[in-house]
């Protein structure tokens, strides 16, 4: 093992969800499951890595694993040599199930760069977001996990933005994790490129109205959460999701495929109908599913010096 010698930063990014039904590409939740991370910087050329949780054994231990590869393009960003690293990560964001676990990794990478880098370069809000869509590709996800709240992402002429929005304390997610996992790629590539009119139109008041519903309206949320753009196509190669999507919305419920799935999400106008779609999922499909009653997280992803308190 490699002599630990320099700045460590803890770093701490919450779960997302993605779409939120009808903002497709558009629409990021934050909820309160986290994945924790201890990054130290080690002499040039070192590197190690240590993970538990999920995804654990999966995971790339060498130059390719995500993190390290987003920490190296935030420091040639910077025109900065690139440190070795020591990582301790703890992933509480479960892998391939629609909750945004590529996103928290590059989240964590940028986060884990600024405090290393803290006192020499300094990163502000939109280049921790750019850096972060330039490895991820998209902004939906790691907009949500570097802020916190519901987020509105979108590319401008300045590149990735965003807007954060506070959610109604009246919205209670509840997220139903299946076993199996989903490749984000073969969930795209179920889509047609174009869609009609009459669904464009569709889902653009619908995402309007999810605006209202999550910020103000919560009684909203049913018909809000209502989609034509991506659900449908890609049910093929989730049946089990896509029959419990259906179920639970037949009995009232505003759920949605979370991200690009299998996990379904589940906006609950109240905490006390979170329990009564737990047990419905329970009944309709041979699939088990893992209820994570969540709460929506405010703050976003977090770091700060070991010794020292968040920022």
């Amino acid at each position: 093992m490699s002599v630990v010698g320099g700045r460590t930063v803890e770093v701490r990014v919450p779960a997302t969800s993605a779409n939120l039904g009808p903002g497709f590409d558009t629409l990021g939740l934050a909820l309160s499951v986290y994945d924790s991370l201890l990054v130290t910087q080690l002499a040039p050329g070192a590197l190690e890595i240590e993970v538990s949780g999920s995804g654990a054994d999966e995971i790339p231990r060498d130059a390719s694993n995500l993190i390290v590869r987003t920490v190296a393009h935030v420091y040639a960003d910077a025109e900065r040599p690139m440190p070795g690293l020591r990582i301790v990560a703890e992933n509480g964001v479960p892998h391939g199930r629609g909750l945004g676990s590529s996103g928290a990794a590059v989240a964590a990478g940028v986060l884990a760069a600024k405090g290393l880098l803290a006192g020499d370069v300094e990163i502000s809000d939109d280049d921790l977001l750019r850096l972060a869509t330039e490895v991820e590709g998209h902004p939906d996800n790691v907009a949500p996990a570097l802020f916190g709240g519901l987020t509105i992402a979108w590319m401008g002429e300045r590149g990735a933005q965003h807007k954060k929005l506070l959610v109604h304390r009246g919205v209670s997610p509840l997220v139903l994790v299946p076993a199996y996992t989903m490749s984000t790629s073969l969930a795209r590539s179920l889509q047609p490129p174009q869609v009609s009119r009459e669904d464009a139109v569709f889902n653009v008041s619908r995402s309007a109205l999810l605006i209202a519903a999550l910020t103000q309206s919560p009684e909203l949320l049913f018909d809000a959460t209502a989609d034509r753009l991506h659900q449908d196509y890609r049910a093929e190669a989730m049946p089990e999701t896509q029959r419990l999507v259906q179920a639970l919305r037949r009995a009232g419920f505003a759920a949605v495929v979370s991200g690009a799935g299998p996990s379904v999400l589940v906006l609950a106008d109240g905490s006390g109908s979170r329990q009564d779609a737990v047990e419905l999922a329970g009944s309709v499909t041979d699939t088990p599913w893992e209820a994570l009653l969540l709460a929506v997280d405010v703050r976003g992803g977090t770091v700060g010096n070991r010794a020292e308190g968040s920022t």
